[in-house]
Protein backbone atom coordinates (compact mmCIF):
# COMPACT_ATOMS: atom_id res chain seq x y z
CA UNK A 1 0.00 0.00 0.00
CA UNK A 2 1.95 3.34 -0.92
CA UNK A 3 1.32 6.45 0.11
CA UNK A 4 0.36 9.21 -2.68
CA UNK A 5 2.41 12.77 -0.91
CA UNK A 6 1.67 14.67 -3.79
CA UNK A 7 -2.43 13.94 -3.42
CA UNK A 8 -1.37 14.96 0.15
CA UNK A 9 0.10 18.27 -0.63
CA UNK A 10 -3.19 19.00 -2.68
CA UNK A 11 -5.52 18.19 -0.07
CA UNK A 12 -3.49 19.92 2.63
CA UNK A 13 -3.44 23.10 -0.01
CA UNK A 14 -7.18 23.17 -0.72
CA UNK A 15 -8.54 22.66 2.85
CA UNK A 16 -5.94 24.38 5.18
CA UNK A 17 -4.24 27.56 2.28
CA UNK A 18 -5.53 31.03 2.58
CA UNK A 19 -5.83 33.31 0.01
CA UNK A 20 -5.27 36.62 0.29
CA UNK A 21 -7.14 39.61 -1.69
CA UNK A 22 -5.91 41.72 -4.41
CA UNK A 23 -8.22 44.13 -5.83
CA UNK A 24 -7.68 47.15 -8.30
CA UNK A 25 -10.31 49.70 -8.87
CA UNK A 26 -10.64 49.91 -12.70
CA UNK A 27 -14.15 48.66 -14.65
CA UNK A 28 -14.85 48.67 -18.35
CA UNK A 29 -15.94 51.91 -20.13
CA UNK A 30 -19.31 53.03 -19.33
CA UNK A 31 -20.66 53.39 -22.35
CA UNK A 32 -19.59 49.43 -23.76
CA UNK A 33 -22.01 47.44 -25.49
CA UNK A 34 -21.31 43.60 -25.02
CA UNK A 35 -21.46 42.31 -28.88
CA UNK A 36 -21.06 38.73 -28.24
CA UNK A 37 -19.20 36.41 -25.56
CA UNK A 38 -17.64 33.07 -25.61
CA UNK A 39 -16.68 30.90 -22.78
CA UNK A 40 -15.94 27.55 -22.01
CA UNK A 41 -16.35 26.18 -18.86
CA UNK A 42 -14.00 23.39 -17.52
CA UNK A 43 -14.25 21.32 -13.89
CA UNK A 44 -11.54 18.47 -13.14
CA UNK A 45 -11.79 15.71 -10.71
CA UNK A 46 -8.44 15.75 -9.07
CA UNK A 47 -9.23 13.38 -6.00
CA UNK A 48 -11.84 11.63 -4.53
CA UNK A 49 -10.88 9.40 -1.78
CA UNK A 50 -12.60 7.44 1.44
CA UNK A 51 -11.69 7.93 5.11
CA UNK A 52 -9.98 4.97 5.82
CA UNK A 53 -8.73 5.60 9.44
CA UNK A 54 -8.36 8.92 11.67
CA UNK A 55 -5.70 9.18 13.97
CA UNK A 56 -7.11 12.37 16.93
CA UNK A 57 -3.51 11.77 18.60
CA UNK A 58 -1.80 13.33 15.58
CA UNK A 59 -4.82 14.61 13.62
CA UNK A 60 -3.96 12.45 10.88
CA UNK A 61 -6.37 11.36 8.55
CA UNK A 62 -5.76 8.31 5.95
CA UNK A 63 -7.89 8.23 2.59
CA UNK A 64 -7.87 5.64 0.71
CA UNK A 65 -9.22 5.08 -3.12
CA UNK A 66 -8.06 2.58 -6.53
CA UNK A 67 -4.69 4.41 -6.21
CA UNK A 68 -3.64 3.70 -3.19
CA UNK A 69 -3.87 5.45 0.31
CA UNK A 70 -2.98 9.20 1.22
CA UNK A 71 -2.26 11.17 4.82
CA UNK A 72 -2.18 14.35 5.83
CA UNK A 73 -1.87 16.21 9.40
CA UNK A 74 -5.07 18.26 9.79
CA UNK A 75 -3.55 21.40 11.54
CA UNK A 76 -5.00 23.62 14.23
CA UNK A 77 -6.94 25.68 11.30
CA UNK A 78 -9.39 22.92 10.71
CA UNK A 79 -11.56 23.66 13.69
CA UNK A 80 -14.48 20.38 12.81
CA UNK A 81 -11.70 17.84 12.89
CA UNK A 82 -13.80 15.49 15.25
CA UNK A 83 -16.88 15.85 12.27
CA UNK A 84 -14.31 13.25 10.48
CA UNK A 85 -15.64 9.94 10.54
CA UNK A 86 -14.17 6.96 8.78
CA UNK A 87 -16.31 6.40 5.63
CA UNK A 88 -16.82 9.87 4.43
CA UNK A 89 -15.72 11.27 1.50
CA UNK A 90 -13.07 13.41 0.12
CA UNK A 91 -13.58 15.57 -3.23
CA UNK A 92 -11.36 17.86 -4.88
CA UNK A 93 -11.75 19.92 -7.53
CA UNK A 94 -10.19 22.69 -10.21
CA UNK A 95 -12.71 24.77 -12.44
CA UNK A 96 -11.87 27.02 -14.89
CA UNK A 97 -13.55 29.27 -16.98
CA UNK A 98 -12.77 31.63 -19.85
CA UNK A 99 -15.20 34.40 -20.65
CA UNK A 100 -14.39 36.50 -23.64
CA UNK A 101 -16.98 39.62 -24.86
CA UNK A 102 -15.86 41.93 -27.60
CA UNK A 103 -16.62 45.23 -26.50
CA UNK A 104 -18.34 48.48 -28.83
CA UNK A 105 -16.70 51.26 -27.55
CA UNK A 106 -14.04 53.59 -29.05
CA UNK A 107 -10.41 53.14 -27.21
CA UNK A 108 -9.42 55.60 -24.02
CA UNK A 109 -5.63 54.74 -24.30
CA UNK A 110 -6.71 52.44 -20.99
CA UNK A 111 -6.08 48.76 -20.51
CA UNK A 112 -6.91 47.75 -17.31
CA UNK A 113 -6.31 44.46 -14.87
CA UNK A 114 -8.22 43.72 -12.22
CA UNK A 115 -7.76 40.62 -9.91
CA UNK A 116 -9.83 39.46 -7.23
CA UNK A 117 -9.85 36.44 -4.65
CA UNK A 118 -12.07 34.86 -2.37
CA UNK A 119 -12.91 32.45 -0.09
CA UNK A 120 -15.61 30.26 1.44
CA UNK A 121 -15.18 27.72 4.38
CA UNK A 122 -17.62 25.20 6.08
CA UNK A 123 -19.48 26.70 9.21
CA UNK A 124 -18.92 25.30 13.00
CA UNK A 125 -20.47 21.95 13.89
CA UNK A 126 -20.27 21.38 9.69
CA UNK A 127 -17.92 18.81 8.39
CA UNK A 128 -14.76 20.46 6.86
CA UNK A 129 -14.96 22.48 3.13
CA UNK A 130 -13.09 25.03 1.79
CA UNK A 131 -13.11 26.97 -1.85
CA UNK A 132 -10.32 29.02 -3.10
CA UNK A 133 -11.52 31.23 -6.17
CA UNK A 134 -10.29 33.91 -8.26
CA UNK A 135 -10.86 35.92 -10.88
CA UNK A 136 -8.63 38.00 -13.34
CA UNK A 137 -10.47 40.75 -15.86
CA UNK A 138 -8.25 41.82 -18.53
CA UNK A 139 -9.40 45.16 -21.01
CA UNK A 140 -7.22 44.89 -23.81
CA UNK A 141 -6.93 46.78 -26.91
CA UNK A 142 -7.81 45.37 -30.47
CA UNK A 143 -4.84 46.43 -32.26
CA UNK A 144 -5.42 43.93 -35.60
CA UNK A 145 -8.26 42.24 -37.44
CA UNK A 146 -7.73 39.33 -39.71
CA UNK A 147 -11.41 38.32 -41.10
CA UNK A 148 -9.88 35.81 -43.52
CA UNK A 149 -7.91 34.03 -40.96
CA UNK A 150 -10.55 34.71 -37.96
CA UNK A 151 -7.97 36.38 -35.83
CA UNK A 152 -7.95 39.43 -33.52
CA UNK A 153 -4.83 40.38 -31.99
CA UNK A 154 -5.26 42.44 -28.60
CA UNK A 155 -2.92 43.77 -26.46
CA UNK A 156 -3.32 43.93 -22.84
CA UNK A 157 -2.01 46.61 -20.03
CA UNK A 158 1.64 44.43 -19.96
CA UNK A 159 1.60 45.67 -23.68
CA UNK A 160 2.11 42.05 -25.28
CA UNK A 161 -0.03 41.80 -27.85
CA UNK A 162 -1.97 38.15 -28.04
CA UNK A 163 -3.76 36.76 -31.58
CA UNK A 164 -7.13 34.98 -30.44
CA UNK A 165 -8.91 33.09 -33.30
CA UNK A 166 -12.33 34.27 -32.98
CA UNK A 167 -14.68 30.59 -33.84
CA UNK A 168 -17.84 32.67 -35.27
CA UNK A 169 -16.75 34.61 -38.02
CA UNK A 170 -19.42 36.75 -38.01
CA UNK A 171 -18.39 38.27 -34.87
CA UNK A 172 -15.47 39.72 -36.77
CA UNK A 173 -18.20 41.87 -39.24
CA UNK A 174 -18.64 44.12 -36.80
CA UNK A 175 -14.76 44.57 -34.66
CA UNK A 176 -12.66 46.64 -35.90
CA UNK A 177 -8.69 47.88 -34.59
CA UNK A 178 -8.98 50.81 -31.85
CA UNK A 179 -12.33 48.92 -30.10
CA UNK A 180 -11.78 46.60 -26.82
CA UNK A 181 -11.73 43.39 -25.83
CA UNK A 182 -12.88 41.97 -22.07
CA UNK A 183 -11.44 38.46 -21.48
CA UNK A 184 -12.35 36.60 -17.68
CA UNK A 185 -10.53 34.36 -16.21
CA UNK A 186 -11.96 32.62 -13.43
CA UNK A 187 -10.11 29.55 -11.54
CA UNK A 188 -11.48 27.60 -8.14
CA UNK A 189 -10.01 24.90 -6.04
CA UNK A 190 -12.46 23.31 -3.75
CA UNK A 191 -12.31 20.40 -1.55
CA UNK A 192 -15.02 18.96 0.96
CA UNK A 193 -16.06 16.08 3.03
CA UNK A 194 -19.06 14.91 3.10
CA UNK A 195 -20.67 11.79 4.89
CA UNK A 196 -20.35 8.43 3.13
CA UNK A 197 -23.08 7.45 0.19
CA UNK A 198 -26.01 5.89 0.90
CA UNK A 199 -26.31 2.54 -0.29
Amino acid sequence: MKTKFAQVSLVAAALLIGSGATIAQSTAPANAVVVDAAVTDNIFQLYEGTVSKIDKKTRTIFFKNSEGESKFVAGPEIKNFDQIKKGDRLSVTYELAVAIELIKTKSDGIRSKVETSSETASKAGEKPSRTISNTTTIIADIVAVDRAKKLVSVKGPSGKVTVVTVKNPQLLADVNVGEQVKVVYFDAMAASITPPKKK
